[in-house]
């Protein structure tokens, strides 16, 4: 069977993270290693990248199936890609997967869809694969797309999961709605490393920071096999604040940077999350991090209620932290948590404008600011945080000046999104 398999661009409403990192499509990746074990020819397509129209692509391949994957904020286009597909050719199948379709799949109930499959098993049992045995994702993406990867400063960037949903309870997210935790044996993890050409690897697990038995068996393995990466992972304040030598010794093997949910400075506000933190645990993670030359990448919630004073606040605590990147993102009831029922009736973008839903858009209606206040008050705080001369400075050293300058483009047309939804209100 012909399949052709699509990560969608985002919706021209959808406020562009594409603009400062674009990632591998690592799910489609693992999708095509067993298909093509099961003798299907299978072609990958990110449209984030392509340049062809989808018309002309599907033309040229002449597909039997069109597998289509995307989150929240892609539910619009995958209809629209799936009626585009279905104007072309009506026989042609048409499956939609990925996380969103797995937990909610009534929101892609569509004509044009033939299929919305719950797991990756779902799309193997329609094409009639005999062996479903996981295989390392199939990397040889073609090389227009391999040079396009990255993520910030890390250029040319492979993905990698080593484990599959969260250990936790945050009430505010949605990964733990997925799947129960589970790791993979570390043997595996090393084995599909050695298959990756990138030296920088991203891995993508919802918390990788997690079993510090594990994470020492992992060094340790890196460390035999001498294998030399530059990782990028998720990781929980509290656990770095805790465990200072085991990130020692993830340094030693390549940690370069942790993306961490600090979430909030101040202890009710993690508190209201079921954070299960300590703003002191904030503190000792980004201390440790950045004792050991390791980058931080910190993510904030907004309080849908905050006032001036309450940006002002955490642009304090941040400032007070040194913190460089931050990722700031307002409040947003993602569905399956407690909190999009409690809030349905004070939503200001339906969800029926799921491109919005984009942990960047202010969904509920602020309490106390008004729409175009709360934009200003957001792109008030990234710029008082990261686009200052000290940290100018730091990033051009650090990185070089066209990595920087690069990466400063990116980030001015995220700063024009939000300038137009300001405007508008």
């Amino acid at each position: 069977m012909k399949i052709l398999l699509i990560r969608p661009r985002p919706h021209k409403e959808t406020i562009g993270l594409q603009s400062v990192m674009i990632c591998e499509p690592l799910e489609l990746m693992t999708l095509a290693a067993v298909l093509k074990k099961n003798n299907h020819n299978v072609e990958i397509i990110d449209m984030i990248i392509e340049k062809r129209p989808l018309k002309n692509i599907v033309i040229e391949f002449a597909p039997d199936l069109v597998g289509i994957t995307g989150y929240i904020s892609h539910i619009q286009v995958m209809k629209d890609y799936a009626r585009k597909i279905k104007e072309l050719n009506p026989n042609i199948r048409v499956l939609v997967g990925g996380v969103h379709a797995e937990v909610c799949p009534e929101d892609f109930a569509d004509k044009n869809i033939d299929k919305i499959c719950s797991s990756a098993q779902d799309l193997y049992s329609y094409v009639g694969c005999q062996d479903t045995t996981p295989l390392p994702p199939f990397r040889m993406l073609p090389e227009k797309y391999r040079k396009r990867y990255y993520y910030l400063f890390h250029q040319n960037c492979a993905l990698i999961k080593t484990s599959f949903g969260c250990p936790y309870s945050c009430t505010f997210c949605f990964c733990k709605e997925i799947s129960p935790y589970s790791a993979r044996d570390i043997d595996s993890v090393i084995a599909e490393l050695q298959q990756i050409e990138q030296e920088q690897v991203y891995i993508v697990d919802d918390d990788f920071l997690f079993n510090r038995e594990r994470l020492m068996e992992f060094a340790a393995k890196l460390q035999q096999l001498n294998i030399k990466k530059k990782f990028l992972v998720y990781g929980r304040a509290d656990f770095i604040a805790r465990n200072e030598d085991i990130i020692e010794l993830l340094k030693e093997v390549g940690l370069q940077a942790v993306i961490v949910g600090l979430e909030a400075s101040n202890q009710e506000e993690l508190d209201s999350y079921n954070k299960r933190t300590k703003i002191e645990d904030n503190n000792n993670a980004v201390r440790i991090l950045k004792k050991h030359d390791i980058e931080c990448y910190a993510t904030v919630i907004l309080g849908i209620d905050w006032d001036k004073s309450d940006f002002e606040k955490l642009y304090q605590f941040l400032n007070n932290l040194d913190i460089v990147f931050v990722n700031l993102q307002p409040f947003t009831p993602m569905p399956r948590t407690p909190y999009f029922a409690e809030n349905k009736d004070k939503l200001l973008i339906p969800y029926e404008e799921s491109e919005k839903w984009d942990m960047a858009h202010l969904v509920i209606k602020p309490g106390k600011l008004s729409v175009r206040a709360f934009y200003a008050q957001i792109i008030k705080l990234y710029y008082r945080i990261t686009i200052t001369p000290k940290h100018s400075i730091y990033m051009i050293r650090k990185y070089g000046f066209k990595v920087t300058f690069n990466l400063s483009i990116g980030a001015l047309k995220v700063t024009l999104q939000y300038i137009k939804k300001m405007i508008r209100g």
